[in-house]
């Protein structure tokens, strides 16, 4: 007996699209979820209100992803995120292994930067992608977001130089 083989649709930018903006959707809310935990964990004032502030960003930047599904014409979606579940799950452990010591922020600071490193790719990946499908609109919102990584990244990067790491050092 003859097999009759069915040609598999061929999947598009848009759909890659749709997916890589459900992946980031879980992302920026399980976020959401550990930015408290991390600054409650943090020692260093500054290191705090940088988690704290940037908590405040990360709501703005999941309803900006919102006004992206809208745009793209879908309901906000999430897709588990194995990436941000390994890095998060990596912070969990420099909190629980580093607890009441004075290299805790560095490893905080470290752990964010691994979050904001990833969103960085996904929203420079995902405005591209907006461009070439047509919704400028979305594009300018996955851009803003990016920008907003991207003072984050090098807020955390000046924090680790001038305090955090100063004074993981300095308990030696």
């Amino acid at each position: 007996m003859e097999e009759i083989t069915m040609a598999k649709k061929p999947k598009l930018l848009s759909e890659l699209f749709h997916d890589t903006l459900k992946d980031v959707y879980f992302a920026e809310n399980r976020i959401l979820k550990t930015l408290p935990k991390m600054a409650k964990a943090a020692h260093s004032k500054e290191l705090k209100a940088a988690f704290v502030k940037h908590e405040k960003e990360t709501r703005g930047q999941v309803k900006r992803l919102e006004q992206v599904f809208k745009i793209f014409g879908k309901k906000p979606q999430a897709k588990k995120c194995e990436a941000i579940m390994g890095i998060t799950k990596e912070g969990a452990g420099i909190m629980a292994d580093y607890k009441g010591m004075p290299a805790l922020d560095a490893g905080l600071a470290a752990a964010a930067q691994a979050v904001e490193h990833y969103e960085m790719s996904r929203y420079g990946t995902l405005r591209t992608w907006a461009q070439e499908l047509g919704m400028p609109d979305a594009a300018a919102l996955l851009e803003a977001t990016l920008k907003e990584e991207k003072a984050t990244d090098a807020a955390l990067t000046s924090l680790a130089k001038s305090v955090v790491n100063v004074e993981a050092e300095a308990a030696l």
